[in-house]
């Protein structure tokens, strides 16, 4: 084979592989089309109320998997996302009814939590040298125990009203459709907040910081990467959107619960690892993160439509996953 068409082959290889996420989300679609069960002669799956619950569904992890993908870019992790959205969907609650305080101020001061619990678990592995690891499985425990301690341990309900003891009536537009009541205003917030990611990844100085340290950390220090501040500033980010995705839950479900976002987390990664982000970090896109979401939502979808038994409904999630990491193991110069 002729040096040229070695390369044309390398180049198709090579695209295959950044867009898996892509083609597994259009794959994973034409199935759900194909196995979509019918009422009235239209398939449910194509309805578009159907379509736009499956962004809805998915907005929450999505959100928090978009700060994931920051994280596992510099090659960490942060398994205490859920906790955090938990601590900040029982904040929510608390500030709103409780402490009777205005949408703006509470939505402010939970989102401050949350980035200050993400910059305390960066510094503690990028100053302290603690892994990621450990440091955000403590940060769970923390997260949660603290949720636990503002609610009493009780789910707090939100009300809606003008009478003390009720929320702002402005709070339950996260519950709400949008576009003639069709699109679902979670579904809106996530995509702002992955189009935003996108823009700050391809066109920023420091998004160019975080994968040169993800690639080699050594090497990006020794370029003169300001390593610690990436990664302190890396996990404040983390910790700000899984904040924004508990203000999100607690405006869906008109509550705050201190067990809240337990397993989200795993969810979160699961997206990350299908969106083609590698574990080692220093490649990967948010839009992959969006697309991996994506497909595990239209997954998750079909199956509950053709009422397939959950804990199977795990073992196939499961088995796609370690496919899509697999896929990872596979890519030329991995």
């Amino acid at each position: 084979m002729t040096a040229p068409a070695v390369r044309q082959r390398a180049g198709v290889v090579e695209t295959l592989f950044r867009f898996q996420s892509l083609f597994g989300l259009v794959a994973v679609f034409v199935a759900a089309v194909a196995f979509s069960p019918a009422r009235d002669g239209q398939l449910l799956f194509l309805t578009s109320e159907n379509l736009f619950n499956v962004v809805r569904a998915v907005s929450e992890i999505g959100i928090i998997a978009v700060g994931m993908t920051f994280v596992i870019l510099i090659g960490g992790i942060d398994l205490s996302v859920g906790a955090v959205l938990g601590l900040a969907a029982v904040g929510s609650a608390v500030l709103l009814v409780d402490r009777d305080m205005g949408v703006l101020p509470a939505v402010v001061l939970v989102l401050l939590a949350g980035l200050v619990l993400g910059l305390l678990q960066g510094i503690a592995s990028a100053v302290l040298g603690i892994q990621a690891f450990i440091v955000t499985l403590a940060g769970l425990q923390i997260a949660r125990g603290l949720a636990r301690i503002v609610s009493g341990g009780q789910g707090v309900a939100i009300a809606y009203g003008d009478g003390p003891g009720e929320a702002p009536l402005t709070f339950s537009l996260l519950g709400e459709r949008t576009f003639g009541g069709l699109v679902p205003i979670p579904a809106v917030i996530f995509i702002v907040v992955a189009v935003l990611a996108v823009v700050f990844l391809r066109v920023t100085a420091f998004a160019r910081h975080i994968y040169a340290i993800g690639g080699n950390e050594k090497a990006a220090r020794l370029s003169g990467v300001p390593v610690v501040r990436v990664k302190v500033i890396v996990f404040g980010l983390c910790g700000l959107l899984a904040a924004l995705a508990g203000i999100v839950h607690a405006g869906q479900l008109n509550q705050g619960s201190p067990n809240d976002g337990s397993g989200y987390e795993l969810d979160a990664i699961a997206a990350v690892v299908v969106g083609g982000t590698a574990l080692s970090g220093g490649r990967g896109t948010v839009a992959g993160t969006v697309a991996g979401a994506l497909l595990l939502g239209v997954l998750n979808n079909i199956l509950a439509l053709n009422n397939i038994d959950p804990n199977v409904q795990l073992l196939i999630k499961g088995l796609v996953i370690v496919v899509a990491a697999g896929l990872q193991r596979l890519r030329p110069n991995s």
